[in-house]
């Protein structure tokens, strides 16, 4: 039977509307996972201090160098303050970053000059070099930890803006508190998923930052902070800035858990929380990624 004209066209525009609903259906189908897929906001790799109910936030890598800053000051038995100092000052300087360019011949974490007598390139772009020549001149100050943030970091800065420092003060106080272990549990990092750790990856860091160096206990590094100056008339201070440190530096060792104290900061968590085993006053034990 030959179909009329008419029921032709009705039969076309009805495969048409079929095909339309279903390229729409596949494309709201697809639109649908899109979103999903916005949903899943990418990791913020970041870490945090706590001081006064206020969270103080770095990038992983200003963190490590915090530390390093926190950690040359504890091995020269330097108050907290030369730390809120020192950390205010690179904030403003560099970003807390080791940098190889600035302003004329400036160079590195406090932006010293060769052509100032600091030293040489090489040597300001060693960030333990520049940390203990920022240290060396700060100590000089009389009277350096009356002084406000801003008179200190000037004195041994000579900064073209004196006045820039201090808004750095309170995210340095914080920083510098935790770091010294004056504020215990209060310094966490958010980061991905670690990679296999290598010990002597730890060992060179605490090393250099510390100057301590880790045994190998079963599955875990021991750090112990009473060896530190000062450390057996404050072992769970320095235990606690050891600890908080290991924290820091964890997104370059590959640190998926740090434990001091009757606390446990791990990666998986990003926070500190109670364990039921407590160590002694001091002892820091690590736990790397194994492969």
């Amino acid at each position: 039977m030959v179909r009329s004209r008419s029921a032709r066209h009705a039969h076309g525009v009805l495969a048409g509307v079929l095909t339309f609903v279903l390229v729409l259906v596949a494309a709201v189908g697809g639109l649908s996972l899109w979103l999903r897929g916005l949903d899943r906001t990418p990791l913020l790799e970041r870490c945090a201090a706590l001081l006064d109910g206020t969270s103080w936030y770095l990038d992983p890598d200003q963190a490590a160098n915090a530390a390093l800053l926190g950690g040359i000051a504890g091995q020269r038995a330097l108050p907290a303050r030369a730390v809120t100092i020192a950390v205010a000052t690179t904030l403003q300087e560099s970003k807390l970053r080791n940098i190889t360019h600035g302003d004329r011949d400036s160079l590195g974490l406090f932006q010293q000059r060769p052509s100032q007598g600091w030293g040489s390139e090489a040597e300001i772009l060693d960030p333990v070099y520049s940390t203990n020549a920022f240290y060396d001149a700060l100590v000089r100050i009389p009277g350096y930890q009356d002084l406000p943030i801003t008179e200190a970091a000037q004195a041994v800065q000579r900064s073209g803006f004196p006045e820039a420092y201090a808004q750095h003060e309170a995210r340095a106080r914080a920083w510098a508190s935790a770091l010294s272990g004056y504020s215990p549990a209060s310094l966490t990092c958010t980061l991905g998923s670690a990679t296999p750790g290598d010990p002597a990856v730890v060992a060179s860091l605490a090393a250099r930052d510390l100057g301590l160096t880790p045994t190998s206990e079963g599955a875990s590094l021991v750090l112990d902070a009473t060896t530190l100056p000062g450390g057996s008339a404050e072992p769970s201070r320095l235990g606690w800035a050891v600890g908080q440190w290991a924290v820091s530096t964890a997104s370059a060792t590959q640190v998926v858990e740090v434990r001091t104290a009757d606390q446990a900061w791990t990666r998986a968590s990003g926070t500190w929380s109670p364990t039921t085993a407590v160590l002694a006053p001091g002892r820091v034990e690590l736990v790397l990624e194994t492969g």
